[in-house]
């Protein structure tokens, strides 16, 4: 007989580090990496010099803060603008700024948008979050959710970027089990870009072909074809 598989609380905080990590890698272009070792805490805090936070609720309610320093904060807000072609002149460069609390707090949004999906796919469930509030801070705020979790469970891990700065995330959640009934198959998953890129290979390969069986030919436009394949 097959083992039962069970998803717990700290399987769901890994796959919301992984996010964390996938997501500010990608958009700044540079390796941000996760602790092995998570430490079990007794409360959520506010901490310097820049603190995140968000709210979600639905198969399971819980609370994600993430407290950067002004380095990190700072590292990768601007590597996530030149990444995105910003010219670096037009960069801030204190973690007070209006435009780091908004990329900071933009970036939040995207890693717990990676994380529901993630969720949805692989526990076949369905959470929301509220939107990400971003607080520059010089002091420790207790922040704690206005609704009583079931056996609430706590963590911290740390995480560093590619140079070197430490930042935590801190998670809080109901204490909360999810067990395999019987096997399904996850949604598989597409990347656009790629899609497109294979697209245009093929077709630049029967062009080639049709050009040389008879180069008067004009080769239709594929776009519906391709839009037909995304779906749109």
């Amino acid at each position: 007989m097959d083992s039962v598989q069970v998803v717990t609380t700290d399987d769901i905080l890994l796959k919301l580090c992984h996010s964390v990590s996938h997501v500010l890698s990608s958009t700044s272009d540079s390796q941000v990496t996760h602790a092995g070792m998570v430490q079990n805490i007794t409360r959520t805090c506010l901490k310097p010099d820049l603190g995140c936070f968000s709210i979600f609720d639905g198969g399971f309610s819980g609370l994600v803060v993430i407290n950067f320093s002004k380095e990190a904060a700072i590292e990768i807000y601007r590597r996530y603008m030149l990444n995105m072609g910003m010219p670096e002149s037009e960069l801030a460069f204190s973690h007070t700024s209006d435009d780091v609390g908004n990329v900071m707090g933009e970036l939040m949004n995207q890693i717990l948008g990676d994380f529901i999906k993630t969720v949805s796919k692989e526990l076949q469930t369905s959470i929301s979050q509220s939107q990400p509030k971003m607080l520059t801070i010089n002091k420790e705020l207790t922040i704690s959710i206005d609704t009583n979790l079931d056996e609430a469970v706590s963590r911290r891990v740390s995480f560093k970027t590619a140079d070197n700065h430490i930042f935590y995330l801190e998670f809080a959640m109901d204490k909360t089990e999810f067990i395999k009934l019987k096997e399904f198959e996850l949604d598989e998953e597409f990347d656009p870009d790629s899609l497109i890129e294979a697209h245009r290979n093929t077709q630049g390969e029967a062009d080639k072909s049709t050009a040389k069986k008879d180069p008067a030919v004009v080769v239709a436009d594929d776009a519906d074809d391709l839009l037909s394949e995304l779906g749109l």
